[in-house]
């Protein structure tokens, strides 16, 4: 066992992952540049060197990387591919929407994509083009497997399990979590190290995680907002509230089976996002537990999210759209206070 961080954990997968599978191959912007960054976050850091003809450096194109990608999976090959913000996203989002997503299912099987897409997300002080939550543009996409990874662990495992898939798979990454350093230290970064055994292991791509075992109340959060969900229930234990923590880490499918568990437990569900309330993943996720679970729950089940505004540049103002730890345990607060 070694700590590592997120990125150093993300780097080590997909090296291992290449060196397994010579059909493996990185594409994205910056990512293989000889004494570069490795990439916007580190994460490529040093591939160019082992893997100096599997590891490609692309125009500032994403539709036409993406649209490789897919036509190399297609082929055989398991591409993973690399966009700087997940904000980006959208440029590609024909490649990913109409193609990626759709093939298998329209080939009958006879087709496989497996292809991993690779995002940052989340607001850190760059302006409101490169700071959304892109998560929920992803949950509702039949055909795409998502990911939100808050731990080293998670990041490893979920990436070796997401190149071995047959099906595309979005893997979301915070960039206060990644623990990058030297030039790409972050302001306001958060520990997302953990610790990764030496020998290989996969983490199942439906699965959520509890983290915090509790008796009265469920929170459920991923990416940054875990974190911040599990240092609100430890303020929240000083006042005799005992919370259970998941991370969700699984966006689509859902784990419900776990989920379910705790809510028939508890009877209280508190969903925390960092992106806008209005149509977020918490309000499908919500309608979800409703659906399956409404007769154990004892209120209805409340969302803490950012408001319904681009992500603000200020950093007093970024600080005050996002949810921190205190608005959740206000929102636990409140939800336990309204029955």
């Amino acid at each position: 066992m070694r700590r590592l961080t997120i990125a150093e954990a993300l780097r080590e997968g997909i090296s291992e992952e290449m060196r397994r599978d010579e059909t493996v191959f990185c594409l994205g912007e910056d990512i293989g540049v000889p004494g570069g960054w490795g990439g916007a976050f580190t994460v490529t850091l040093g591939l160019e060197e082992e893997f100096p003809e599997r590891t490609l450096n692309t125009p500032i194109a994403e539709l036409g990387f993406f649209g490789a990608a897919v036509g190399a999976a297609i082929m055989g090959m398991r591409p993973i591919a690399d966009v700087q913000y997940g904000d980006f996203l959208f440029c590609a989002m024909d490649q990913i929407h109409s193609n990626a997503s759709m093939l298998r299912y329209m080939s009958g099987g006879t087709v496989k994509v497996p292809m991993v897409m690779r995002a940052p997300v989340g607001a850190t002080g760059r302006g409101a083009q490169h700071a959304r939550n892109m998560e929920r543009f992803f949950v509702g996409v039949p055909g795409i497997k998502v990911v939100a990874v808050s731990n080293a662990y998670d990041a490893k495992g979920m990436l070796k399990a997401a190149v071995r898939d047959d099906n595309p798979v979005m893997i979301f990454e915070h960039k206060l979590l990644y623990g990058s350093k030297g030039a790409r230290t972050e302001s306001g970064a958060v520990d997302g190290s953990c610790e990764v055994p030496d020998e290989d292991f996969t983490v199942p791509l439906d699965r959520a995680a509890v983290a915090r075992d509790g008796e009265q109340v469920t929170v459920l959060g991923w990416l940054l907002m875990h974190h911040f969900a599990l240092a609100a229930a430890e303020t929240l234990a000083t006042e005799g509230i005992d919370a259970e923590v998941i991370d969700v880490r699984c966006l689509s499918p859902f784990d419900y089976d776990t989920i379910g568990r705790s809510v028939r437990k508890t009877g209280y569900v508190v969903i925390v996002e960092e992106g806008p309330v209005t149509g977020g993943v918490g309000a499908e996720l919500a309608a979800g537990i409703t659906e399956r679970f409404g007769e154990y729950l004892m209120e209805p089940v409340r969302r803490v999210a950012s408001p319904d505004v681009p992500v603000p540049f200020a950093p007093v103002l970024e600080n005050a759209y996002r949810p921190d730890a205190e608005r959740i345990a206000e929102g636990v607060r409140l939800l336990l206070q309204s029955h």
